[in-house]
């Protein structure tokens, strides 16, 4: 699925796409809705930047052993693992 946001909505925003990218990421992985790896994925970010803007906003990483299977998963998907 692609979602297409208009750059009038960005500028509305003031925000780039990259910085849209990252507050989706943020909101999603804050609700436990993403894991860290897919929220890092989405915000176009390698895991430690990722952990480090989660870390600037007081937001705690939150990782347990479901998160890590389901990581694991995502990369025999991805054919990495």
């Amino acid at each position: 699925m692609s979602l297409v946001i208009s750059d009038d909505m960005l500028q509305a925003a003031r925000m780039t796409e990259a910085e849209l990218r990252q507050e989706i990421a943020v909101m999603l992985f804050q609700r436990e809705k993403l894991t860290l790896a897919q929220a890092s994925r989405l915000a176009n970010m390698n895991r430690y930047h990722f952990q480090h803007l989660l870390s600037s906003r007081n937001i705690h990483v939150h990782y347990d052993v479901k998160e890590f299977e389901q990581d694991l998963e995502t990369l025999r998907q991805l054919g990495r693992l």
